[in-house]
């Protein structure tokens, strides 16, 4: 059966937080059973994987569909912020989450009281997985703006999916990487959600969240004069949280039976 739950968080630090969650819907067989573990915090932050999300929210509520797709590329592929927030702030972030909230069931808000920060959602995996299983059966039923999202998902380079793809076995997969550090927070934060076809209308999601306790002085001055400087700092996050990522969503599929 591989490593367990619990053998995966012994890599969690002390004071830090993890989730992961898998869903299947409709493919064919026994019937599907969703999977979902969380230790620490209830809920977290993770901007990226929400950005595929809020691109497919936001198509619907612009007119000028090039500015659409100029913005929701990049913010898909990249991860651009920039290209983020410009969809953000057009649309407004109510109705975005009001719109996810009608096609997905989930309801999140910007927890700061900042409406402007995209990046202050706080969510659980569950609602994750919840949310990509929407987009990705909506897509399956021919919404051109989900197919395409999940197409710029597959596009994603291997320098930013921290070998999640590979240890999953689905080099073919849909998949959103995310990681920050903030100078005002004490974790990093490494995740990611991949979306697996299963033939038909079948789809397996496993999303992985963590926030690895991160307080040594030195490594933090490191990493935030990188991040000024512009740098990749992909690297620590393979270091800090890369393995425990991992090891949970290899175990959250496979206690999906997928």
């Amino acid at each position: 059966m591989g490593t367990s739950f619990a053998e995966s968080l012994r890599d969690l630090r002390q004071g830090g937080s993890a989730q992961a969650a898998a869903i299947t819907r409709g493919a064919s067989g026994p019937p599907p059973r969703a999977v979902s573990v969380v230790h620490g915090l209830d809920r977290l932050r993770c901007a990226s994987l929400l950005k595929p999300l809020y691109c497919w929210a936001a198509a619907a509520h612009v007119t000028d569909q090039g500015f659409w797709r100029r913005h929701a590329e990049p913010a898909v592929i990249t991860s651009s912020n920039s290209d983020t927030r410009a969809l953000w702030m057009a649309v407004g972030p109510r109705v975005i989450l009001a719109e996810l909230r009608r096609r997905c069931g989930v309801s999140w808000r910007p927890a700061n009281g900042d409406p402007s920060r995209f990046g202050s959602v706080e969510v659980t995996a569950a609602e994750v997985a919840d949310a990509y299983a929407a987009l990705s059966q909506s897509a399956l039923a021919g919404d051109p703006v989900a197919a395409d999202v999940l197409s710029w998902m597959r596009e994603v380079p291997a320098d930013q999916a921290f070998g999640v793809r590979d240890v999953l076995r689905v080099p073919e997969a849909a998949i959103k990487c995310g990681w920050y550090g903030g100078a005002d927070e004490s974790w990093l934060r490494t995740h990611a959600v991949v979306v697996i076809p299963r033939g038909g209308v079948g789809v397996t999601v496993v999303v992985g969240m963590t926030a690895q306790l991160y307080t040594d002085e030195r490594q933090r001055e490191i990493y935030h004069a990188r991040v000024a400087e512009g740098l990749p700092v992909e690297a620590e996050h393979e270091r800090v949280g890369g393995p425990l990522l991992r090891g949970l969503m290899a175990r959250a599929l496979a206690e999906t039976g997928a």
